[in-house]
């Protein structure tokens, strides 16, 4: 999947997570995580945007993400409406892949 244009998915709520996503000109993911518990759950929050962007195919793309306190299944399904959204789906969604996550 490819990162065509700017977008962010999410609120900056309490249990929630903002993550906006951008194109980036070199094979890379690169995430800016601001969070309370960067600390403690810092390493598992960019693994999991990392590891729910790769599923999608997305291999080129700059993450910001503003946490404030949200579970793994509100930061994968935040990460999948951005990505969606950044590729110019208009809403078609390879519901495949993503049901491929209860396999």
């Amino acid at each position: 999947m490819e990162i065509k244009q700017f977008a962010s998915a999410g609120t900056t709520e309490s249990s929630d997570i903002l993550i906006s996503l951008a194109c980036h000109n070199q094979e890379e993911i690169l995430i800016d995580l601001d969070s309370n518990v960067d600390k403690q759950f810092g390493k598992q929050i960019r693994l999991l945007i990392k590891e729910t962007l790769g599923k999608l195919g997305v291999t080129s793309a700059k993450v910001t993400a503003v946490d404030k306190g949200a579970l793994d299944c509100t930061i994968e399904a935040r990460t999948l409406a951005v990505a969606y959204r950044a590729a110019g789906t208009n809403g078609k969604l390879d519901w495949q892949v993503i049901h491929s996550w209860n396999d």
